[in-house]
Order: C-alpha cells, then sequence, then structure tokens
C-alpha cells in the first residue's frame, strides 16, 4: 500500500518530539562526519522518533546488490537479510519501486515467499518499509519494525514518510560531499603518482641517454616483470637514487 503524506499533517502525533527530529537532521555537519555515519544517526533518529519503532534499519541498493547500511538491532538485521537471500521482501521493494510498503501484521501476510511468517517468528508483527533516495546511482529504503501487529497507524505512516523526505536530503548531501571528498582523493593520488613516475622517467634518460617513451617503455616493462604497479616501481627508483 502506497501512502502520500501531506507534510502538512506532521505535527499531528507529537509536534515537539517530530520537530526536533526534523531540526536534528538539518544540524548534522558533513565536516564532522561522513556518510556512513549519517546513516547511523538517521536510523538511531527514527527508532527515536518515529511511533511504533522497535527496531529500525536501512538498506541500500547499488544496482541489483542490497545491502543494510545501519541498523539499530540484530533482529531487523537478520530480516533485511533474510530479504536479500530471497531477493524479495519489503525493504527491496519500497527501494526498487520507490513507494511505502506496510505490512501491518506480518503473520498473516503471504507475500514475498514467506518472509512475513519468518518476521513474526522474529517477534516483529509489523514493518514499514519507506523509499529512501539517496543519488541517482544508489537507492534506499528505511525499514522500520514493530513488535506486535499494526503497531504503525495513518499518522505514524505520514511522519515516517514526512522524515525520510528530510533524511533523503541528508543523506544525499552526505552522499554527494563523500563522493567528491573521495574523488578528490582519488584526483590527488593520481597526480601523485604522475609527478613520480616522471621523476622515475628523468632519472632512466638521465642515465640511459634516451628519450622519455624509451624511459617509460623501461618502467613499464619493470612493471610487468615484477607484477608490481608502475607507482610502485617508479617511487622505488626515485627512493634509491635519492638514497645515493
Amino acid at each position: 500500500m502506497y501512502r502520500c503524506g501531506d507534510p502538512l499533517t506532521l505535527m499531528a502525533h507529537d509536534p515537539t518530539d517530530a520537530a526536533a527530529a526534523l531540526a536534528e537532521l538539518g544540524r548534522i555537519k558533513l565536516s564532522e562526519t561522513d556518510l556512513d555515519g549519517v546513516l547511523h544517526q538517521v536510523a538511531d533518529l527514527a527508532r527515536r522518533t518515529l511511533p511504533g519503532a522497535g527496531e529500525v534499519s536501512i538498506t541500500l541498493l547499488r544496482g541489483r546488490r542490497a545491502a543494510t547500511a545501519a541498523q539499530t538491532g540484530g533482529t531487523s538485521l537478520r530480516l533485511d537479510e533474510l530479504q536479500y537471500e530471497r531477493g524479495a521482501g519489503p525493504c527491496l521493494t519500497a527501494a526498487a519501486e520507490k513507494i511505502t510498503v506496510e505490512v501491518p501484521d506480518t503473520a498473516t501476510d503471504d507475500r514475498w515467499d514467506g518472509w512475513g511468517a519468518e518476521a513474526a517468528r522474529a517477534g516483529m508483527g509489523s514493518v514499514l518499509s519507506l523509499s529512501l533516495p539517496i543519488g541517482e546511482s544508489v537507492r534506499g529504503a528505511l525499514n522500520v519494525y514493530g513488535g506486535p501487529a499494526r503497531a504503525f497507524d495513518a499518522a505514524a505512516v505520514t511522519l515516517a514518510e514526512t522524515f525520510v523526505r528530510y533524511a533523503a536530503v541528508a543523506l544525499a548531501n552526505a552522499h554527494l560531499y563523500d563522493t567528491t571528498a573521495s574523488l578528490a582523493q582519488h584526483m590527488q593520488a593520481a597526480m601523485e603518482s604522475r609527478a613520480v613516475i616522471e621523476q622515475a622517467k628523468g632519472i632512466i634518460m638521465g642515465e640511459r641517454r634516451c628519450s622519455a617513451d624509451e624511459a617509460f617503455a623501461i618502467l613499464t616493462r619493470v612493471s610487468q616483470d615484477s607484477n608490481r604497479k608502475l607507482r610502485d616501481v617508479a617511487a622505488a627508483l626515485v627512493e634509491r637514487t635519492q638514497r645515493g
């Protein structure tokens, strides 16, 4: 079942807690954490804020590969992983189809090859999985597990859907920040590799009285013969030369 939550009804459940939760999401400082840290903050905040929540997990879906990136308890992790093994379940459906999936009573739900019965035996009587968009290459779902059946009323679902909209912004920003930082690190490493390779080429050119292309060919041959990275071969040559 899909519900389109109205943000204007957010405060119907508990104005103070809801407003504080959204404010906390907005205060996350990306300079002081990383994507993994934000994921865990979101999961913990959802567990503390959303009515009916017993445990919370976050599923990330990259292509066909799904994994639980954050969880507040072992039961949610086991039930998530059971879905990944079977290739079906509420969190996978929510992430893939970008919808909200409700399981009011896991004991009587016959979808996903009996996954609901497994959840009921594990002590989770109801589940709410909500689409959590993060980036073009990464989709996600916020999975809220409740102990009793029908733990999530209409107001709780509306609150959860508004919560994930705010959480998605925080996670999308964290993902972009993380990706940009990683790209910068790769670029820095590439520049450093190029610099040391150029140094090594200069050393070979001076010793062999050869051209730059010939020096590079020598480095490449040594790299292949020794099964070592070109940069490592170049760095070793530069280090030996500097030691005299």
